[in-house]
């Protein structure tokens, strides 16, 4: 498993972060995108008029997204920034005009890092991090095991030592404790999420589970006010943001729960009968296609899979939670940790197609 960064790292992030971000709703017909050409290549900005006008760099996320907003399909779009920054401008700066509306700009560290609807209701990673933190770190038997903030993304991964169990499988008895992943974007890829987070002791694999997790999309009311360009603060949140993370608060509680965890722990063991039939080659080709991993990550998995000598569901499992401490981006990662507990519910006839490939 991916450790990221330590509680005191991440929490300095979240603080810096807070004091550098900023949050406007502008009229579309108050954005401008303009070209510029220097020698580390062509760029488009954002110009936003609001009495003065004022520039700001774009980032990669924000431009598929301004991308999805117009129409413009993304490889067009990705090719007129490198070779004709003003045809780019052109077109978004015309179906700014002609569709108009109000759009809420997340900016941090003066570059535009989002474009969404001003109806995201703002929940954002010092909020998350002040309701969950103080639960985690105040009960006792829980560590926070891994933390990391990156461009998209917030994830807390906590376990309890107080909650474990035994999976016997060809290891003998691997133990396993109870644990919870908590993750926010504040950029519009994905709601806040409690997922139930499996930690198995003797490999430190991390095994992320979507079933009987809470998810909680960000969209509030619309954004109130009639400016063209209008900044906003925190005194703008409403008080369902706070209903919300008082539910992720009861969630994480519950996501550790004894009962809950021995009903999975029932489902995991059934894993360890359920055999490759086929050729360990071919499994690992068509759980590629089913879950869209890379043919790197096939091949990690893959050596994983044989160094385990596991050729069952649970070992397929385990070689996917490995692989992902190999891979450089903590997202990916993540993902793989969670194509892990995708395979414990894939239906009987999905894990048929994998484990009988030759």
């Amino acid at each position: 498993m991916k450790t990221g960064r330590s509680l005191t790292e991440l929490a300095q992030e979240i603080e810096r972060q807070a004091s550098a971000k900023q949050d406007m709703v502008a009229d579309t017909r108050k954005l401008a995108m303009a070209p510029v050409f220097n020698t580390q290549g062509n760029e488009a900005v954002l110009d936003v008029q609001n009495g003065t006008v004022h520039r700001y760099n774009v980032k990669p996320l924000a431009h598929r997204q301004i991308a999805e907003r117009v129409g413009i399909p993304s490889k067009y779009y990705e090719r007129m920034l490198a070779e004709q920054p003003q045809l780019l401008a052109t077109n978004v700066n015309t179906w700014f005009e002609q569709k108009p509306e109000r759009r809420l700009v997340r900016l941090l560290d003066g570059k535009v890092r989002a474009f969404l609807s001003d109806r995201y209701q703002r929940i954002d990673n010092w909020d998350v991090a002040q309701t969950v933190l103080p639960i985690l770190l105040g009960t006792p038997g829980i560590e926070c095991l891994s933390q990391e903030i990156t461009e998209s993304r917030l994830y807390i991964k906590a376990v309890t030592h107080k909650v474990q169990g035994e999976i016997k499988s060809k290891r003998v008895g691997d133990v396993v404790e109870a644990g919870v992943m908590i993750s926010n974007s504040e950029v519009g890829l994905g709601a806040i999420s409690i997922k139930p987070f499996v930690h198995f002791l003797v490999c430190t694999n991390g095994m992320v589970r979507d079933k009987d997790s809470l998810r909680r999309a960000h969209i509030g009311r619309q954004i109130e006010g009639d400016n063209v360009v209008q900044f906003l603060t925190d005194e703008t949140r409403k008080a369902e943001d706070h209903a919300v993370l008082l539910k992720v608060r009861d969630v994480v509680n519950a996501a550790m729960d004894a009962a809950n965890f021995r009903r999975m722990l029932d489902e995991i063991q059934q894993t360890t009968e359920q055999k490759l039939e086929g050729s360990p080659v071919e499994a690992i080709k068509v759980l590629g296609s089913t879950f869209g991993l890379l043919e790197g990550e096939q091949n990690n998995i893959l050596r994983h899979l044989i160094e385990g000598a596991d050729l069952s569901r649970y070992g397929m499992m385990n070689a996917v939670t490995r692989a992902s401490a190999d891979i450089e981006s903590y997202d990916r990662a993540t993902d793989l940790e969670t194509i892990g507990g995708a395979i414990l519910d894939l239906p009987r006839s999905d894990w048929h197609r994998i484990a009988v490939a030759a």
